[in-house]
């Protein structure tokens, strides 16, 4: 995903100073916080019109009822992982043709699966039951249900059969408040491919995936790396996928360690050197080892697909920044990757560079895949979905797929 201001037309913590410690500890627990900027939302008409024509309205209010039942903290995380898990499958059910469609917005839809989730977190967070709960329960419960409810824990790979193994993963929809019925095509991507095989032309493909917050502080602490560590070393291939520019597919060839300030889902700014541990090793730029030649010489569908190789750097000895078409040159800083210098960059800059700090940079294709803009049709500025709207999502949805089965196809399958 890139920020709006780079290509798309459409699209800290604050420091604790002055505390005194009081004379008396109450024992009653701290009061719940208020909902998030980005859960906020969740009020306005349009949300509620997607949640309620696709079913998952219900969502939210059965999960309050499930954690009214809860009487201490185990038996809420209990609730927490349950219902998140069930949210998460729900989602890919509906996805895939599977269970009732719920409404009459297209199975392929994404946002119901993202709204529904931020009436649960909003439940979690506003919560007061009577057996209390610390802050950091809540915030375990939370971190429960979020990575629960974006399939983080349900990977899963046959321990025997001919597949090879891949790992995908998308993001929730952003910029909402410039237009709050925005749908991200990496997160439908994600729905439509998860426990899916895809056919290759070097055999058969288990694709298994996972979807990301749009939110910095996520990423500072360490989501990606602990959702992503597990598995890389099982992978055959990996691929993050966001939204990127009007009209292509972009293969991003290199991911720039700097964060460019862009706002987030929860309106929070950071401009700074992607945060990761043990910064004394981290390298200004990773690079992409996707068969990107390979992709991007294959017909995958109807948008073009290029090898973007341009970054923007403060050359070694320099101080202002400077583009750079064919990529970094030694010594160099970086300020914008191929996929500029928001989420999109870092969740390909984090994910690149743990395959390298694992020792994988020579055996494990991966890198990262910016879709088309997902456009609505010509006129359409309030209504929710159009039939352009859907076409468009649901060609994104099989080129990925194409472009996945192409990368599969050029690459040789790891043993183990």
């Amino acid at each position: 995903m890139r920020p709006l201001r780079l290509h798309l037309p459409v699209l800290g913590l604050a420091l604790l100073a002055g505390l005194t410690v009081p004379t008396t500890v109450s024992s009653a627990a701290p009061a719940a916080p208020s909902p998030t900027v980005e859960e906020q939302r969740l009020d306005q008409a349009v949300p509620q019109e997607i949640l309620r024509r696709s079913g998952f309205n219900d969502a939210a209010p059965e999960f309050s009822r499930e954690l009214e039942h809860a009487h201490s903290y185990t038996q809420a995380r209990r609730v927490v992982v349950r219902e998140g898990t069930a949210l998460w499958r729900r989602a890919v059910d509906r996805a895939q043709g599977r269970g009732p469609t719920g409404g009459d917005l297209s199975r392929d839809d994404d946002r119901p699966l993202y709204w529904a989730r931020l009436g649960m977190t909003r439940e979690v967070r506003t919560w007061q039951p009577d057996f209390g709960l610390t802050e950091r329960q809540r915030s375990a419960l939370l971190d429960r249900l979020e990575r629960t409810s974006r399939g983080q824990t349900d990977i899963r790979y046959p321990a025997k059969g001919p597949s090879r193994r891949v790992v995908l993963t998308g993001f929730d929809p952003f910029t909402l408040d410039r237009d709050i019925r925005i749908s991200n095509p990496s997160g439908a991507t994600a729905l439509a491919l998860d426990a899916t095989v895809v056919e290759t032309a070097a055999g058969p493909a288990r694709v298994e995936t996972a979807v990301f917050p749009v939110r910095w502080q996520d990423f500072a602490e360490g989501t990606v790396e602990r959702t992503l560590r597990p598995y890389l070393p099982k992978a055959d291939l990996f691929t993050t996928v966001s939204q990127g520019r009007v009209g292509r597919f972009d293969i991003e060839r290199t991911n720039g360690a700097w964060r460019g300030g862009f706002p987030d889902n929860d309106n929070v700014s950071r401009t700074e050197t992607v945060p990761v541990t043990d910064p004394a090793t981290q390298p200004q730029w990773t690079t992409t080892t996707l068969p990107y030649a390979a992709v991007t010489a294959a017909y995958t569908g109807r948008f073009p697909v290029y090898d973007n190789t341009q970054v923007t750097e403060i050359p070694a000895g320099g101080s202002e920044p400077v583009v750079r078409p064919e990529g970094p040159t030694p010594g160099s800083t970086a300020r914008a990757g191929g996929g500029g210098d928001y989420l999109s960059n870092e969740i390909a800059y984090r994910a690149t560079l743990l395959r390298d700090r694992l020792g994988l940079h020579d055996t494990l294709p991966g890198g990262h895949v910016h879709t088309p803009v997902l456009q609505f049709g010509a006129g359409n500025t309030t209504e929710v979905t159009d039939p352009e709207f859907v076409r468009n999502r649901r060609d994104i949805i099989a080129q990925v797929r194409a472009v996945v089965a192409v990368a599969v196809s050029a690459t040789e399958r790891r043993p183990g």
